[in-house]
């Protein structure tokens, strides 16, 4: 592999630095605090991050040109930046978590009531969710409960970052598995009623097909799909934010029916339509919360990996 320039070198080191004092810090005063903190982090981003910025207000301009006025969605932009520094915050704060009776002080679980009928079924259980808030957090809330979970995510361009973020989603008993890759581990875990997680809205280097988001075609992963026609595994959504009261809020809901038709073509469209239109819908109730700054419309027609 090629050695990285010193400049690109140098950018990882201090973000990495940063990470770690960050880390260091969060525990140090109380939560609250260190998320108004965290918000005001991400204000001075807003300022000095322009590629990010301008990709930011890009996006919720192709996605609500028709909704919002320019004015509201330059101040979503900011919101924006603000929430990702929070939810950022409450997920390297959350390293510190042991227990379930840690993670009940700041996170609160709705509709674990649908999992136990999904995984009632003895197919294993696709949980379904999003870059939506602290969404690592549903990771730590899985694990802690006992599900051991396979959480399939795209490994971060340096190596160091990648340790930490990887290290943080193997702890009690999550597995981090690269996107892409281990797909027979991924089969036999549902086949033996097991679960993993996969994160869908990003416009990825891996199998998609075009769907509708916020009214645009989106070359949309499709490996939820084959994996739930593979298995008969349960499609079960989840998704969290940060509330106005302050708490995160981790919703379970229930399972979304797989379409069969025996068009194998047709049905992986459906499917993929059917858990996007879920993933839109929750960005639109919460739309501060979500990677607005992600390329989610780059790939046009024809260059999609099939």
């Amino acid at each position: 592999m090629a050695k990285r320039p010193f400049k690109k070198r140098l950018k990882y080191s201090v973000i990495y630095y940063f990470v770690r004092l960050l880390i260091f810090v969060s525990n140090l005063i109380p939560r609250k605090l260190w998320l108004w903190f965290c918000g005001v982090l991400g204000r001075v981003a807003y300022t000095f991050a322009n590629k990010t910025r301008e990709l930011m207000i890009l996006h919720l301009g192709m996605a609500y040109n028709k909704e919002k006025s320019l004015r509201e969605i330059l101040d979503l932009s900011k919101e924006s930046f603000k929430m990702l520094g929070k939810n950022a915050g409450e997920v390297l704060r959350a390293r510190s978590v042991k227990s379930m009776e840690d993670l009940d002080k700041f996170l609160v679980t709705h509709g674990i009531e649908n999992f136990e009928v999904a995984t009632a079924k003895g197919k294993g259980v696709i949980f379904l969710t999003c870059h939506l808030g602290a969404f690592d957090l549903q990771i730590t809330n899985m694990a802690l409960r006992g599900l051991k979970p396979n959480i399939i995510g795209t490994p971060l361009k340096d190596e160091r970052l990648n340790d930490l973020l990887f290290n943080y989603r193997n702890a009690y008993g999550a597995v981090a598995v690269e996107r892409g890759k281990e797909t027979l581990r991924l089969i036999k875990a549902l086949k033996t009623a097991g679960s993993i997680a996969i994160l869908i809205d990003q416009d990825t280097k891996v199998k998609s097909r075009f769907v509708d988001f916020f009214g645009m075609k989106a070359a949309t992963p499709v490996g939820a799909t084959i994996l739930a026609m593979k298995t008969g595994a349960a499609v079960v959504p989840t998704y969290i934010y940060l509330g106005e009261d302050g708490m995160q809020h981790m919703h379970i809901l229930p399972e979304i029916p797989l379409i069969l038709t025996g068009d194998e073509e047709k049905d992986m469209l459906v499917n993929t339509q059917n858990y996007t239109s879920f993933i839109e819908e929750q960005v639109r109730a919460h739309p501060s919360q979500w990677v607005w700054m992600h390329e989610r419309w780059k790939t046009r027609p024809g260059e999609e990996i099939v």
